[in-house]
Parts: structure tokens; C-alpha cells; sequence
């Protein structure tokens, strides 16, 4: 089971309702009734991921440009590694990438989910 932080509840609740548009493309036109159930905005440890798709034991992020600064690419390299080593795996896409390459975006996801034998 994963470490779950109940102290990040509201705030993944206020995130679900506030979502950014490129969270909001992924979520409707791929995740939502993917054939492998994902949630949006789960708490694990002392982080809130994007989405996650517990079966797969996938993680999917969505980046704006905050990710992007120096302090950004730390944190994320930090948290990256923390969820890793519960045995998940992280894919990160920009901003931009849903924008401008949605198809590929769900290509890669997809790729993951069909390789995924354990």
C-alpha cells in the first residue's frame, strides 16, 4: 500500500476543480475511461501527482513552466526518485506537448501501459 498524507486531501480536491486546460485535454479526451482506470490528482507520500493508474503503477505529469526553472527540475528530480522507489514510474509531459502533439502524447502513455508485464 502506498503512504497516504490526509493532510493533502483538500488541496488535491481544490486541484482536481482547478485543473489546467492541458490536465483537462488528457483527463477527458484520453484518461477518463481509459481501459486501465487512472484518478487525477492522487496524494502519495507527501506529494500529489497528476494521475495515476494504480494497475500499472504509472504516474503521469503534466508540466507548466514553473517545472522548468532551476528549483523546478530539482524538486521534480528529488520527487521523481522518491516515487520511484515505491516501484512507480513517472512519465512527465509539458504543457506544450499536450497542446501542440496531444496524438503522441497518448501514443507514449499508451506505450508504457502496453509494455507494462509484471
Amino acid at each position: 500500500m502506498l503512504p497516504y498524507n490526509k493532510k493533502l486531501k483538500q488541496r488535491a480536491q481544490e486541484l482536481r476543480k482547478n485543473a489546467t486546460l492541458e490536465e483537462n485535454k488528457l483527463w477527458f479526451e484520453f484518461l477518463r475511461k481509459h481501459d486501465c482506470p487512472f484518478t487525477r490528482q492522487k496524494t502519495i507520500d507527501h506529494y500529489i501527482v497528476d494521475f495515476f493508474c494504480p494497475s500499472k503503477k504509472l504516474i503521469i505529469e503534466v508540466d507548466g513552466i514553473q517545472h522548468y526553472t532551476d528549483e523546478g527540475m530539482e524538486y521534480d528530480a528529488i520527487r521523481t526518485d522518491l516515487l520511484e522507489s515505491m516501484d512507480l514510474h513517472v512519465l512527465r509531459f509539458a504543457n506544450a506537448e499536450i497542446r501542440t502533439s496531444f496524438d503522441s502524447v497518448c501514443s507514449a502513455i499508451q506505450a508504457y501501459i502496453d509494455s507494462y508485464n509484471r
